[in-house]
């Protein structure tokens, strides 16, 4: 399940291409030419779910639905849904997504799509389109009727939605299906491309052998179809509104913990359901990704729950989550690849507990090692390379932390001068160096943030936990890549054991600096 291998850390927002957004049409594509040339086998995303408040791919409208924002406008174009003047002169920086005006007229041109598609799609087309509605319905008649009571609604969450809505009685959403009919099925078509764009480039991807590695938040948040459609199954009170949430305690991202708002399960309704409502997220997830990561993985343990009027995540206490059992059902579930293996890997960072680790490690699952926090402590710490086991995944750093090189230019000097000591590095090149100790650790799969690989400062930081805006925004431009790149990529895959079957090599990355 697990072979030796390395791969690269990159939201589909992040990629280059026109009207301000990374999508996915052909700079997905190429993208994925990249990281096959660079002997890559795992391209790592964040959730793909339809972001809300924030713009932050953890906090979803939906655990099972698409970004529409992803839908390529380029291949809606090339199927003649959209016009050049649909399209406008793309003015949008290239460096930076400005999500509010690129959100704007996303929707504006998918709507725009929508109209012609009605009109003029071929009767192959409306099939498959009736098909997908079908496999999908579980999920899609709820989401779909979510989003365009959120737009007949000015957007406001749906506890604020008159109560027959808000309480899901059965006369009031009949009415609701009648009256929003023309959203719902915007909403139903706007899935429908995204599945089509997804799937074309996943099968892209299996051709070039590199494999999707995806993210699952543990929690639903709040304003989601999830929470309205499974009020019982969350600790909510009979207004819908959270009596606790979810966080974490003070810790190395926040000094006042991370009061993250989300609404917590009554676990043990979930276990008298046999965990029905997990076991099909992470089935539709894997629909679209070969493999996951469950993002706060020790939640499943015990997990930090804070009363709702709290201001700050400080005060909240250890709840004990559903444990083995619910891995129990996991096995029986998706662990068919002939070892019993689950195509899963655990966020096991903060606060980790004996019991946490008991639980990773009686279902084999992989945990994360952060090259970043490896140099704080002494030659125990089990961040640092020779402490790693086999089965672990490591990064120079995530999506939640600094670039190496902008953590390295603040960090304090005693851990700067034991990175040094310890990789022999001078720091003039500390992202090459931290990068290359990664890709030489035993850990079977190494990752890394294109950032990283770019050499790029603080300026590149995906995401600063507990800030309310300015994340998620960060893009790069093809011409950001320097020359020989890949080939140093390819060649250091080669010599670690990351790569089978490489051909030759051009040895002009040898003059390729990236830190």
């Amino acid at each position: 399940m697990f072979p030796r291998r390395s791969g690269v850390l990159l939201h589909p927002t992040s990629l280059p291409g026109p009207y301000g957004l990374g999508e996915l049409g052909p700079h997905a594509l190429r993208w994925l030419d990249f990281l096959a040339e660079a002997g890559q086998r795992i391209w790592q995303v964040l959730p793909l779910g339809p972001t809300g408040y924030g713009d932050s791919p953890y906090q979803s409208f939906s655990s099972f639905a698409g970004n529409p924002y992803l839908i390529s406008l380029e291949r809606l174009a090339e199927q003649g849904y959209l016009q050049r003047d649909d399209l406008g002169d793309d003015s949008y920086p290239a460096g930076r997504v400005d999500f509010g005006s690129v959100i704007s007229f996303r929707l504006g041109a998918l709507a725009t799509a929508a109209e012609r598609w009605q009109a003029r799609a071929s009767t192959a087309e409306r099939t498959a389109f009736l098909d997908f509605r079908r496999r999908q319905r579980a999920w899609l008649d709820d989401y779909a009727l979510f989003m365009a009571l959120k737009e007949a609604h000015g957007g406001r969450p749906w506890n604020e939605w008159p109560e027959p809505l808000r309480l899901r009685d059965r006369q009031a959403l009949a009415e609701a299906r009648r009256a929003h009919g023309a959203a719902i099925e915007r909403s139903e078509l706007y899935q429908f491309w995204f599945e089509e764009q997804w799937q074309a480039l996943r099968q892209a991807a299996q051709q070039r052998n590199v494999a999707i590695f995806g993210d699952v938040p543990i929690y639903v948040a709040f304003d989601s179809a999830d929470a309205w459609t499974m009020q019982g199954l969350l600790e909510l009170d009979a207004e819908g509104n959270p009596t606790v949430i979810a966080g974490v305690p003070p810790d190395y991202f926040a000094a006042t913990g991370q009061r993250w708002g989300n609404p917590i399960y009554r676990w043990g309704l979930h276990a008298e359901q046999g965990f029905s409502w997990w076991v099909a997220r992470l089935r539709r997830t894997l629909e679209h990704v070969d493999l996951l990561r469950i993002d706060h993985f020790r939640a499943f343990e015990a997990y930090w729950e804070v009363p709702s009027d709290e201001p700050t995540a400080e005060r909240g206490r250890w709840v004990d989550g559903p444990g083995q059992a619910i891995f129990d059902v996991f096995q029986r579930e998706f662990g068919g690849d002939g070892e019993g293996l689950l195509p899963i890997v655990a966020e096991d960072l903060g606060v980790i507990t004996p019991a946490v680790e008991a639980l990773r490690d009686q279902n084999n699952l992989p945990g994360m090692k952060v090259l970043q926090f490896a140099f704080g402590g002494d030659a125990h710490d089990p961040f640092l390379p020779h402490n790693y086991p086999r089965n672990a995944v490591v990064y120079t750093g995530t999506h939640d932390n600094d670039t190496t090189l902008g953590w390295y230019r603040q960090a304090p000097e005693a851990e700067r001068d034991l990175l040094r000591r310890y990789l022999a590095s001078s720091g003039e090149n500390v992202a090459h160096d931290v990068w290359r100790a990664a890709q030489a650790s035993v850990a079977h799969t190494a990752l890394v943030p294109l950032q990283d690989l770019l050499g790029l400062g603080s300026e590149g930081r995906m995401n600063l936990p507990g800030a309310a805006s300015g994340n998620w925004g960060w893009r790069f431009d093809w011409s950001d890549l320097p020359v020989g790149l890949a080939a140093l990529m390819r060649s250091t895959a080669e010599l670690y054991g990351r790569f089978g079957g490489a051909g030759p090599v051009d040895t002009a990355y040898r003059q390729t600096k990236i830190g």
